[in-house]
């Protein structure tokens, strides 16, 4: 489970350099991303608002109110579900692995759709656990499609078995939409996938479990190197690995769960992320995972800022602008791995 034994001097090099980087890019896109909106606020009057907040101060409470909980929710539901894509890669051995992709994204916003607009339940712990009830319903549900297929569990049949589930899911989702019109009136920005109007009663609730899942996940990272190299090599080195399973999926599904409960479905993120961040890491997941939480942090809170900049004064939901990013990248990754 040594990730460091054939590793290039460079690639050594740069994840031991890259995280200082990182945490600095990150840092400055928060001032940004806090900044930049309808009204431009200078980045003295972010600092002093962070630092000395004055209630009378029109300026703060625009921060404190408004920017500051959306900047929060886009760091913890980019870090969550680039994790949560690391995680299913490494898994499933299919680096086209992420939740969006195998159809947990989809189970989770027909699960709170279903229990909003059928059942009520619109306080912010039930949102979560139906969540979290639908995207480990849907992950059942593509592997048993996997199974039943000839060829098994393949990379390929999983991709296919997560696209027709969320597929169907997708349909389902709107025909409760259109049933419950009424119901959704609040909710059509959010099943859009979008950080605005993010209040901090709902990262209060879904917060400290997606915290407690991402130390969960790092604390695994270590063997999923191990899983990642097949399912004999890890028995081999001594990793319990149906145990481990468990416990990934039960990271995953939390994760992926709380992210979509704070911002709804955001497509791709968890593709993207864990491949941007092989590039200078190489394949280990002792890096693979914390990386991906920290660029994953950042990537989201950059899409944001363009979700809300790039046709000022309107703002479009920032799922389009992830779906935009990640679709060529899909594309491309399934034609390097047809070559």
């Amino acid at each position: 489970m040594n990730s460091a034994a054939g590793v290039s001097p460079v690639i050594r090099t740069s994840r031991w350099l890259g995280l200082p980087v990182a945490l600095g890019l990150i840092a400055a896109i928060f001032c940004l991303h806090i900044a930049l909106g309808a009204k431009l606020l200078p980045l003295n009057v972010v600092f002093e608002a962070l630092t000395a907040r004055d209630p009378s101060n029109f300026n703060h409470t625009i921060i404190w109110d408004l920017r500051l909980p959306r900047a929060l929710v886009g760091m913890i539901v980019g870090a969550s579900l680039s994790v949560a894509g690391a995680l299913m890669q490494g898994v499933t051995r299919n680096p086209l692995a992420e939740p969006g992709i195998l159809g947990l994204m989809a189970g989770a916003a027909f699960a709170v759709v279903f229990g909003i607009g059928m059942l009520g339940l619109v306080d912010n712990t039930a949102i979560p656990l139906m969540a979290a009830g639908g995207a480990l319903g849907a992950a059942c549900l593509v592997y048993l499609i996997a199974r039943w297929v000839p060829g098994g569990t393949s990379p390929l049949t999983l991709t296919l078995a997560g696209a027709v589930v969320t597929a169907f899911l997708g349909a389902l989702t709107s025909v409760a939409f259109l049933l419950r019109e009424n119901a959704f009136d609040s909710y059509r920005v959010w099943l859009s996938g979008s950080l605005a109007g993010r209040d901090l009663s709902m990262l209060l609730t879904a917060g400290p479990v997606l915290i407690v899942a991402l130390l969960l996940s790092f604390a695994l990272a270590r063997q999923i190197t191990a899983l990642a190299m097949g399912e004999e090599v890890a028995q081999a080195l001594g990793v319990r690995t149906g145990w481990l399973k468990a416990q990934l999926l039960v990271c995953v599904v939390a994760l992926t769960a709380g992210s979509v409960a704070l911002a709804g479905p955001l497509g791709f993120v968890g593709l993207v992320i864990p491949h941007v961040v092989r590039l200078f890491t190489g394949a280990g997941y002792r890096w693979i995972v914390p990386y991906s939480a920290v660029l994953g942090a950042g990537y989201l809170l950059a899409v944001d800022v363009a979700a809300r900049m790039l046709f000022r004064p309107a703002e479009i939901s920032t799922g389009i602008i992830t779906a935009l990013i990640g679709a060529p990248i899909f594309i491309y990754l399934i034609h390097q791995r047809a070559r």
